[in-house]
């Protein structure tokens, strides 16, 4: 992981937000796009995304080859979600590694769950998704979404050597698609993919982030 930036580094907390204010939009209605109910929650945060990103998201679809389609999983998590994965796994890490100092425990996590406190998916502007076909059916990209680093022997880092050569076609087109529309990609995570957040800012040079911490989305309105 010498390559890798993670979401402890101190780099990524010092990233300056500047709020820009664009709204969560519900993703259930957007016919373009495809929505997987894995991580579907009571409220539907899981099917919200800022207004930007989805905007970069459509415009990553278009660039697809024929017959493929994203299957989104989770974009917003509200932050007490984001703050319990991120202690339940660190938890588990220190079972597995007693003596491991805090900050060590810290950085494992992180390399599956973002420390709360710069969460890509409380702002908004992170998604986690996969390839499907027209009918839904998921491509192979070589892990499950939302795969350890254990339980996958590290095969869900974007660049990992150990998937099949089918695997590594698959998210080649998803690293085409997704980053000529602005999207960075979290590199233990295949699957996890963000705009406008504080990794989007330092990975992209871009002078501050775009979405701090967002509310949960708005209920539709009820209709007599």
């Amino acid at each position: 992981m010498t390559d890798i930036i993670p979401l402890s580094d101190p780099r990524v907390a010092e990233v300056t937000e500047h709020e820009c204010g664009e709204p969560l939009v519900d993703l259930r209605g957007i016919s373009e796009l495809r929505l997987d109910a894995r991580q579907a929650d009571g409220t539907g945060a899981y099917a919200h995304l800022r207004s930007g990103a989805l905007e970069r998201l459509l415009r990553a679809q278009r660039l697809l080859p024929a017959g493929v389609r994203f299957l989104v999983v989770e974009g917003y998590r509200p932050p007490d979600l984001q703050r319990r994965y991120f202690e339940q796994y660190a938890a588990t890490l220190r079972r597995a590694h007693p003596g491991a100092a805090p900050e060590v425990i810290r950085e494992l996590a992180s390399a599956y769950i973002s420390p709360p406190e710069v969460a890509p998916h409380v702002g908004g502007g992170a998604v986690d998704l996969t390839l499907c076909r027209e009918d839904g059916t998921e491509l192979p990209l070589g892990t499950e979404v939302n795969a350890t680093p254990e339980e996958s022997a590290g095969a869900c880092r974007t660049a990992a050597a150990n998937i099949d050569a089918v695997a590594r076609t698959h998210r080649e087109v998803m690293d085409r698609a997704l980053t000529t529309a602005g999207f960075v990609n979290y590199p233990t995570e295949w699957w996890h993919w963000s705009y406008g957040d504080r990794y989007w800012a330092l990975l992209s040079g871009a002078p501050a982030a775009r979405y701090g911490p967002a509310g949960p989305p708005v209920p539709p309105a009820r209709t007599a």
